[in-house]
């Protein structure tokens, strides 16, 4: 399995944050995401439906994020990309040298 990735292709400009707990004073802890890098990446839609969340109908997006590889992104990190957030439901190599990630992404519009 060998990809081509085309010079260009890895243009926009996306934040890696990585899921953060900090104690809440009260023996529990705050989940929030905090950055964990930058990185370029090929940005492409695979595909929308409609869905139910609680009482509202909202859009969920899957998109398909190539990065180049880094070891460090799984499945519960986020991405942001302008005002847009992204959560990664998984991480695949995308070709045999181990030189890029494919993330399979997941966003929410209301």
């Amino acid at each position: 399995m060998s990809a081509a990735i085309l010079p260009g292709a890895l243009r926009r400009r996306v934040t890696i944050e990585a899921p953060a707990e900090t104690p809440d004073g009260a023996g529990g802890v705050i989940r929030a995401f905090a950055p964990l890098a930058q990185a370029y990446a090929a940005v492409e839609p695979v595909s929308a439906a409609e869905a139910e969340q609680g009482r509202a109908l909202g859009l969920k997006r899957l998109w398909r994020v190539t990065i180049r590889a880094r070891g460090d992104v799984t499945g519960g990190c986020r991405l942001a990309w302008g005002d847009r957030s992204f959560d990664v439901l998984s991480v695949r190599p995308l070709d045999a040298d181990g030189r890029y990630e494919e993330l399979l992404c997941e966003e929410t519009a209301p």
